[in-house]
């Protein structure tokens, strides 16, 4: 397979070279991607990409065998070794005219298309879950809350990563004018990643990840609605320590993470799932809560996520009046 070029996997022995401009993932966005990372010729937590194709063709009602197209991707992942593999799954053409498609064995039939990309995936250093779970961990950068919103959406359609990212989109123009301003203002940005609301108001997650954080104990005092009266006492020698390598390898385990709902919005991030089921038999699980407006002054600690960059740990977080949050570096 050549680097950076799109292969269609599946129908099987399709001639095809090229995505057909009647693709409904070109037209109506239907259908869904994952991206994987690939370290000496094995996919990144694999497993758990599995199950984001068989919960995502479920919720998309597309027929997909996902044993048979992992062993495909696993081969793709031996020859690449190092790199990225994207894979994006759409419904296949309809013979009904529009949005609609038939309900039968042709209205679930799907097209997959996979690029592979040799990249370098940043491993020196990483941090472990009580699991064994090994993490990759990314330099210490900053935050900034965007004025962008990501949209509600409903039952099935939130948590997916499908092809309508238009929203994400605008928020990451967003993010990279920012950065292009601070470099004409001859100020080397430090920004890693911006924060988004939904249209319900709520901080949901960074324009290409998931976000985890911790609250003060006086926050958390303030708060009982958020069901975290247990972990106050376990919160206050949390994440504010020395930058020690004891700190590095407790810094998950350290305090009580928070991460936002995927329920009406958002995307339900691979990297997300691993660190949730990898705390869920630790002294303090992570407990899903809404982050507001008013919790963002009380933020002790905030990290985003994702499947190939692993935990990207922030030591500040710019607000929209301009106020800034800062925490220690790990």
């Amino acid at each position: 397979m050549s680097p950076n070029k799109w292969i269609c996997l599946h129908p099987p022995n399709a001639a095809k070279l090229a995505m057909s401009l009647d693709n409904r993932g070109l037209a109506y966005g239907d259908g869904f991607f994952t991206t994987m990372g690939v370290i000496d010729g094995q996919i990144l937590w694999v497993d758990y990409h599995q199950q984001r194709l068989i919960s995502h063709a479920t919720a998309l009602q597309l027929q997909l065998d996902s044993d048979a197209l992992l062993t495909i991707l696993k081969m793709h992942a031996k020859q690449l070794q190092q790199g990225m593999l994207k894979l994006i799954v759409t419904r296949a053409a309809q013979e009904v005219r529009g949005y609609g498609y038939t309900p039968n064995t042709g209205g679930s039939a799907c097209e997959v298309w996979l690029k592979s990309s040799p990249m370098s995936i940043a491993t020196a250093q990483s941090l472990s879950l009580p699991d064994g779970q090994l993490i990759p961990l990314q330099p210490t950068a900053t935050a900034i809350c965007l004025s962008s919103q990501i949209a509600c959406l409903p039952p099935p359609l939130a948590g997916l990563k499908s092809l309508n990212r238009l929203d994400n989109v605008l928020a990451s123009g967003e993010l990279h004018a920012i950065k292009a301003k601070a470099l004409e203002d001859n100020i080397k940005p430090s920004i890693g990643e911006g924060l988004l609301r939904d249209m319900s108001g709520h901080w949901v997650e960074g324009t290409m990840s998931n976000v985890f954080y911790q609250l003060s104990d006086s926050r958390l005092l303030e708060s009982p609605s958020s069901k975290t009266n247990a972990t106050v006492n376990a919160n206050k020698d949390n994440a504010n320590k020395g930058n020690t390598d004891k700190d590095k390898a407790n810094y998950l385990t350290q305090g009580q993470w928070y991460t936002p709902s995927m329920a009406q919005s958002g995307v339900a991030g691979v990297m997300r799932q691993v660190i949730i089921n990898g705390l869920s038999t630790s002294k303090n699980p992570v407990i899903m809560r809404s982050l507001q407006d008013e919790d963002l002054p009380h933020l002790s600690q905030l990290f985003f996520c994702n499947a190939l960059r692993g935990i990207m740990p922030m030591t500040s977080l710019a607000l929209l009046s301009g106020e800034v949050v800062s925490f220690e570096a790990i």
